[in-house]
């Protein structure tokens, strides 16, 4: 169970995260900092109606790189990485796509740092493990990775559709028929590398799922995702052991196999706080207990209204992706209540995969729920529309964004919100004097919930 915040500790607390005095000269207001694209927006709301939650502070690693070596010299359990891989040996290393914070030259130059002398850059292959996301860009893959190692380096964007790239695992977990990167089969030594935080139907990001769904093909994705597993109570933020999706994740990891496993652990400013190493599933298991710690945190009742993020680039990229700061701000909000989701989505919906139009089939979120139920075969993204369609039928949702038009959030069940603040004011107005409201300023790195104990 997740302990309750420290007030004094930076992380739960009325309104005063980075918080500015007005300069108008006005009381009463406070201004919260709210995570978006890159730069962040100011958001100026009552001062004695505002609660802000946000992950307990934590410093960066004085030395990430030394940090990272500790992790793969001293792993958590297991042999250290050099010990695994002899002369000669093929390496596949997995690493998150575009979307995601992931520090992945350091990583990498940290597991090359720890081979030296063993194998060479030609031995490599790095697996960018997009899931059914779309490839990354030369471009992406430079800023993600540097020129070096683009240069250097053997890289592969996984494509779940290809089944050329793909090979045959067996079935495993409860019934999912397992295809995998060939890439990744083949190595003679496989690591994973990613980040660990709080996911909201897999329980927790990193580990395990840089496996599958990253390398999976399109079949075990879609199995991994039906109606059923996204659809069971355990499918939440912060649960693994008895999560469906969770469960059959590690199941895939463990049965087909992974040698080491490196996961960092962010903090706000997505620095590197804590690196872990080793056997995976014990590793992983050790990195949530620390996410645990810094991103639970308890409030005292629900709210009326509900400001959150997609904790800024590169996570808030795309409306799909955004869903999951909507889901965390859906475990506090009032039913019938209002969210506001800050998310820049310079991506747009995006327009590849059938996000887009799985939302707009159906009427209602009522309506897209059941017919979701009712599917015999899962659709490509269905699994983001469902979540979805479960927030907007416990609260209603408007996105703060500069590239998607009301026009184009309409036919998503949502609805554009150009002045948050004004939007802010004019529910508390229209609720009462009693209402409140609570800003996830880095949507998904909180996960706030409900501890009546806690005091208001």
């Amino acid at each position: 169970m997740p302990h309750p915040a420290d007030p004094t500790s930076d992380s739960t607390y009325d309104a005063t995260y980075d918080s500015t005095s007005d300069p108008a000269g006005r009381t009463g207001t406070t201004t919260v900092r709210v995570a978006y694209g890159t730069t962040g927006l100011d958001v100026e709301l009552p001062a004695d109606r505002t609660t802000v939650v946000a992950p307990t502070h934590s410093e960066p690693a004085p030395d990430v790189p030394a940090a990272l070596r500790e992790a793969l010299a001293h792993p958590v359990a297991g042999p250290p990485l050099r010990e695994l891989v002899r002369p000669g040996q093929t390496v596949a290393i997995s690493l998150c796509d575009a979307t995601r914070p992931q520090p992945r030259e350091l990583m990498v130059r940290a597991i090359l740092a720890e081979l030296e002398g063993i194998v060479t850059r030609a031995d490599l292959v790095l697996l960018v493990a997009t899931g059914t996301h779309r490839a990354n860009t030369d471009a992406e893959l430079r800023a993600m990775l540097g020129d070096d190692l683009v240069d250097t380096v053997r890289i592969v964007n996984h494509d779940s559709r290809d089944p050329d790239v793909l090979r045959w695992m067996g079935v495993h977990g409860d019934g999912v028929p397992v295809w995998l990167n060939r890439h990744w089969v083949d190595a003679d030594v496989k690591v994973t590398t990613g980040f660990v935080e709080p996911h909201f139907f897999a329980g927790f990001s990193g580990g395990p799922k840089l496996v599958a769904p990253g390398l999976a093909g399109l079949e075990t994705v879609l199995t991994l995702h039906d109606a059923a597993r996204i659809g069971s109570e355990r499918a939440t933020w912060a649960v693994c052991e008895g999560n469906p999706v969770h469960d059959d994740v590690r199941a895939i990891a463990a049965a087909t196999g992974v040698d080491f496993a490196l996961d960092v652990v962010l903090n706000r400013e997505q620095q590197v706080v804590r690196a872990f190493g080793g056997e995976l599933l014990a590793m992983h298991a050790e990195a949530r207990e620390v996410v645990r710690e810094l991103s639970m945190q308890a409030v005292p009742d629900l709210f009326d209204v509900v400001v959150t993020s997609n904790s800024g680039f590169p996570l808030d990229q795309n409306l799909y992706q955004a869903v999951k700061g909507m889901t965390a701000a859906a475990t506090v909000v009032r039913p019938g209540g209002l969210i506001v989701c800050v998310a820049e989505c310079r991506d747009g919906f995006p327009d590849h995969g059938t996000f887009r139009e799985v939302l707009a089939s159906e009427d209602s979120p009522e309506a897209l729920l059941e017919a979701i139920s009712r599917r015999s075969e899962t659709v490509p993204d269905q699994w983001q529309v469902q979540v979805l369609a479960r927030v907007l039928a416990r609260a209603r949702v408007g996105v703060h964004t500069t590239h998607l038009s009301d026009e184009e959030l309409r036919t998503a069940h949502l609805f554009l919100v150009e002045d948050v603040a004004a939007a802010v004011r004019e529910e508390l107005e229209r609720v009462g004097p009693g209402a409140r409201v609570c800003v996830l300023p880095e949507g998904p790195q909180t996960i706030a919930y409900v501890d009546a104990g806690r005091p208001g």
